[in-house]
Order: structure tokens, then sequence, then C-alpha cells
């Protein structure tokens, strides 16, 4: 995170991806939540998929479990409410008015960290992991309507469509696809699962390279055969 968030700030993380981009935004979400704690930030979970609660909620208690966070002091997991656009705009009036329980039905009030937390105003930065569109949403809604500051993880098939939110400084970073979740891992100093996957991948693309040249090796040199019988 490039913008300077002091300790103690509550931060929103939007976890919106299926089971099917998992694989791929996994990895970003942990380094980011791994900077956070380590950062003494306070993180705050929801979703606008309901498919990625269950999915967030699982990578959330693992790195909390890492930090020896505790649950609704360090952080909480809001859940899922339908209607992305609504919420958005609800949430930067008074939270409580579209989450009233947290994902375990304990009412927020209930949760001491939630206490001094009550819109917009009160939070340092969303982060939000986007497999579709739900980042064009916060941008449009958290960004243009209230000035919240945004980082994206996107997939790597999302990410050309959310660099001009970059360029036009809308949003605060982008880390795109398994590319991008390496280098923050990197930039963190806790090498993980992407890192692992782009050396893998590394090594594939340099085997392909390999097989296409000894494919054209063979293709010239059959080639030549022919030619030599021809002229023979």
């Amino acid at each position: 995170m490039g913008t300077f968030i002091p300790p103690g700030t509550p931060i929103i993380f939007s976890t919106d991806f299926d089971p099917a981009s998992m694989p791929e935004l996994r990895p970003m979400m942990t380094a980011v939540l791994r900077h956070a704690f380590k950062k003494k930030l306070k993180v705050i979970m929801m979703g606008h998929w309901p498919t990625g609660i269950p999915l967030s909620t699982l990578i959330l208690e693992e790195v909390a479990k890492e930090f020896d966070a505790k649950y609704g002091v360090d952080y909480v997991n809001l859940g899922y409410r339908p209607g992305a656009g609504l919420v958005m705009i609800q949430m930067g009036k008074d939270i409580r008015t579209v989450f009233d329980v947290d994902v375990k039905g304990n009412p927020v009030d209930s949760l001491p960290m939630m206490r001094s937390i009550h819109n917009y105003s009160d939070i340092g930065l969303i982060a939000c992991f986007e497999a579709g569109s739900m980042g064009d949403i916060w941008v449009q809604y958290a960004w243009g309507r209230f000035g919240v500051k945004i980082i994206m993880g996107t997939t790597a098939v999302v990410t050309p469509d959310s660099y001009p939110y970059l360029g036009a400084h809308q949003i605060e970073g982008l880390i795109g696809g398994m590319a991008g979740a390496a280098a923050y891992e990197k930039l963190v100093d806790h090498p993980d699962k992407a890192m692992i996957r782009m050396s893998s991948q590394a090594w594939a693309h340099i085997l392909i390279i390999v097989f296409i040249i000894i494919g054209n090796i063979g293709y010239f040199m059959v080639r030549r055969k022919q030619k030599t019988k021809g002229e023979n």
C-alpha cells in the first residue's frame, strides 16, 4: 500500500469473486491482508458476490491466525448484502443501515472495533478484489461521491479495463493477475503461492519455446531433404 495509512486505521476488503477466479485472486488478497495486519490496520471484510464470502472468510481466518489477530478487535467480517450500488451509497452515510449484524449474526455495535466506525469518513482505504466489473461501481460511488481511496486487485482478464482508473488517479494502485500478486509478495518480502506459480509458469513458457525451436528445426531439415531429393 503506497499511500501511508496510520496504524489502527480501518480499511475495507471487498471480495467480489467466485471459485473459478480464486486461484488468481487468493494470492494477492493474502499478500495484502498480511501487509494490513503487519501494519496494525483494522480489517473490515465484506463482498458483493455471495459466492465470494465463504472463500474470502477462509483466506481472512488463515491470515488472521498468522498474526494472532482477534475477531471483533482487529478484524470483522460483515458478509454479503444484495444491491451493490445502493449498499455502497448507504455505507457512505451509515454502515449500520446495511450491515446491522456481521456474518456470524453478531450485532455490529457489539464488536469493539466497529463502535467508532460509522461511514467512509472513518475508512482509510478500500481494497477490492475483482473477477468482474464491481470495481467500476466502487470507483463510481465510493471514490466519485465520497472520495474514498481505492486499490484494486483484478484477474488478468479484467486488468486492462482497470488501467484507465489508475491513469486518471481514481484508484491508488492496481494489482494485475498472478504477475501482480507475485510482485506484491516480493514487495512485502513474503514469497508465497504467486511467486511459486510464476516460476512454474516461466519454466513452462521456456519449454514451449524450446518445443517451437525444435519443431522449426525439424521442419527445415525435412524441407531441405525434400529439396535435395527433387534436385537429384
